[in-house]
């Protein structure tokens, strides 16, 4: 008997994005406690290529060879014996291994699903897939680490990014006065998100013009945090998404400093989702591209100037 074959990229080897390939492998099937999915989208982060390079292989290993992705939105193709949360046809988004194919399996026998959520009604598919390490992302470094309460003042770097996009709207969703940093290019739409001032770091240092400020979020790292201890305010906080913060520059300006590491509850992505369904808040797409392009979408991602997610297409709505 033959077995069900499905399209997934894999990597046999880390380095650039040409070691990414598109090839025909089996498709697994859901074991009790398990559901099949039917990948729509599969989004691209920065974590992806990171991985694929190798420069993170001592941190996060990996044996290769393997199918990339973590962050996806599609419906549920079959189930498991055992599985009571979720049905066949039912619209999900979430997390699981391999996304990066047009199938994957999710184990939803933990009694805490955070994995895996339904899509509510009126959320497009595309944009659930830009809540895993983006929305979500935005909220926990937010609220979670940052403690960001309404009339405070953040500073969000890269304000236009796949995470800052969502970072600048929950800010001001909360009350909070948002001042975000950006190119040329991408001013007048980070000022669309509602932020209350926009910085363009290619022209004006946000150091020389930006002060006491309650949190800033760090999306970029290296000089650009190196630069944000002074715009805090005494008793201020700096939470970063891509490297750990000095403890001893944290001390020598009275802040306090954290890499965001938090997981993000089944509530905090219910009530994302919620407010992308409801319009609250608004997702950009930078660009969907097919598994086929897959080099392509890597390309665009490690040129850090995509304006919000960065998609793939596995399968057809």
């Amino acid at each position: 008997m033959s077995k069900s074959m499905m399209k997934a990229v894999r990597v046999h080897d880390f380095g650039d994005p040409g070691v990414l390939k598109l090839e025909d492998v089996e498709r697994p099937e859901p074991q009790s406690g398990e559901v099949l999915v039917r990948v729509v989208y599969a989004a691209v982060i920065p974590l992806d290529w990171k991985i694929r390079s190798g420069i993170l292989k001592d941190i996060f290993p990996q044996p290769l060879p393997y199918i990339p992705g973590a962050v996806f939105s599609g419906n549920i193709e079959s189930v498991g014996d055992n599985v009571t949360e979720f049905k066949v046809g039912d619209f999900v988004f979430g997390k699981m291994k391999g996304t990066y194919s047009e199938y994957g399996i999710v184990s939803v026998s933990e009694p805490y699903l955070n994995g895996l959520l339904h899509v509510p009604k009126n959320l497009k598919l595309e944009d659930a897939a830009t809540i895993g390490a983006g929305a979500e992302s935005a909220w926990k470094a937010l609220f979670t680490e940052g403690n960001l309460e309404s009339g405070q003042t953040v500073l969000i770097h890269a304000a236009a990014g796949g995470v800052g996009q969502f970072a600048v709207q929950l800010a001001k969703w909360k009350g909070a006065k948002v001042i975000g940093t950006a190119s040329s290019a991408n001013l007048d739409y980070v000022k669309s998100l509602g932020a209350d001032q926009v910085i363009d770091y290619t022209t004006n240092p946000f150091e020389d013009v930006v002060k006491d400020v309650d949190l800033v979020i760090d999306t970029v790292g290296g000089s650009t945090q190196d630069r944000s201890w002074s715009v805090l305010k005494p008793s201020g906080c700096l939470v970063s998404l891509v490297q750990p913060p000095s403890q001893e520059k944290a001390r020598e300006f009275e802040v306090k400093a954290k890499l965001s590491t938090a997981f993000p509850t089944y509530d905090d992505n219910i009530a994302v989702a919620q407010l992308l369904a409801d319009g609250t808040i608004k997702a950009e797409i930078d660009r969907i591209y097919p598994l086929s392009e897959v080099k392509e979408a890597h390309i665009r991602s490690e040129g850090r100037h995509s304006r919000g997610r960065i998609l793939l297409s596995a399968n057809p709505v």
